[in-house]
């Protein structure tokens, strides 16, 4: 299977909007709208037309060809300014089949070379094991444990900080 990257075009909004309306949200913030609509993706592509190359990454994960996730970074500002946080989300039909990890391994490798960075972090709630394995075959380590740090639907969470540094 050919994993590849693409920048966030008006030509994908119609994959976005489908990835958006059908991702697992069990783990994910409630930044994401629901349900994710034209006006959510309108919003969205222009946000990333602005910040692209400078205030994060914004990136779709294609598959064989076909739109199946997103990946991102965004950059954290004053004295955290050389860190950024990573967050991901992935059709449920493509999920366990690797594209995630490779997507990752892509992905960061894109993040240090574009952005001035010294490391990437991510925030993992401790039962989304397919997330935070993801991460450490992308040589994130865990730095840390936030108990019951994640609210969400009434469920608390604890979630781990993980990391990667540029080497």
């Amino acid at each position: 299977m050919k994993i590849t990257l693409e920048p966030w075009t008006e030509d994908l909004k119609q994959d976005l909007i489908h990835i958006c309306n059908t991702v697992d949200r069990t783990y994910l913030t409630n930044r994401l709208p629901d349900p994710y609509t034209e006006e959510s993706a309108d919003w969205w592509l222009n946000m990333v037309r602005e910040k692209d190359g400078t205030e994060g990454l914004f990136r779709a994960i294609v598959a064989d060809g076909r739109v199946v996730g997103n990946i991102t970074v965004e950059c954290f500002t004053d004295v955290y300014g050389q860190d950024a946080e990573i967050g991901y989300l992935l059709t449920p039909a493509c999920e366990s089949k690797g594209i995630m990890t490779e997507a990752t391994r892509q992905f960061c490798e894109l993040v240090f070379d574009t952005l001035n960075l010294r490391r990437i972090t991510s925030k993992v709630c401790v039962p989304n094991i397919a997330s935070w394995r993801v991460l450490e075959k992308n040589g994130f380590q865990q730095e840390g444990l936030i108990r019951q740090g994640f609210v969400k639907n009434g469920q608390v969470y604890d979630y781990k900080i993980m990391g990667k540094l540029k080497e």
